[in-house]
């Protein structure tokens, strides 16, 4: 099942541009004493429909930017890569809820198991979104094993604050409808 162009609205994209993988081991790229590979290719033109169809039907891979041209942030994001998703959304929907966010989702990628679980800051500076992420990243690591990226990190090249486009609904938590039973 497909992601709806609702739950894809959520993430509030940077749509005016995207990111391609290709294939082969990409350009190299220097970023403060370490060498990256990018496999994904900037194409500076909208993200369609089309385009995204094309990437839920598995034809190509899409990523979109996670920092704006003018360093904003719509969200903060756990790219979880363990093998206890259903443990991993438990524990940071709880953190989340603690901490005052009332809407988040996380998404499915191609890999079972893993999640993009997306928390809807809104417009945020790009200085304090770092500080969020690796704030809610530290709180997180004390209740279970770090099996997550942060995202976004000042750590990786700017052109690797990507995530590939979800591909369905792993779990969503929307308004504060539980704030009642506190």
């Amino acid at each position: 099942m497909a992601v709806s162009s609702m739950d894809m609205t959520l993430i509030k994209m940077i749509s005016n541009h995207y990111w391609i993988k290709q294939p082969g081991l990409g350009t190299k790229i220097k970023f403060n004493g370490r060498i990256f590979y990018n496999k994904f290719e900037c194409i500076e033109s909208p993200l369609t429909r089309n385009l995204i169809q094309d990437h839920q039907q598995k034809k190509i891979i899409i990523a979109h930017s996670l920092i704006s041209a003018k360093d904003i942030v719509e969200n903060i994001v756990f790219d979880y890569n363990g093998y206890n998703a259903e443990r991993f959304w438990h524990r940071a929907q709880l953190l989340l809820r603690e901490e005052g966010f009332i809407n988040f989702t996380a998404y499915k990628t191609k890999t079972n198991g893993h999640l993009h679980l997306y928390v809807h800051k809104g417009h945020t500076a790009l200085a304090e979104g770092y500080q969020l992420a690796k704030t809610l990243s530290m709180k997180l690591s004390q209740k279970m094993p770090m099996e997550w990226k942060m995202f976004p990190s000042p750590d990786i090249p700017r052109e690797f604050n990507i995530l590939t486009l979800p591909l369905d609904v792993f779990a969503k938590e929307r308004g504060a409808s539980w704030a009642k039973h506190m």
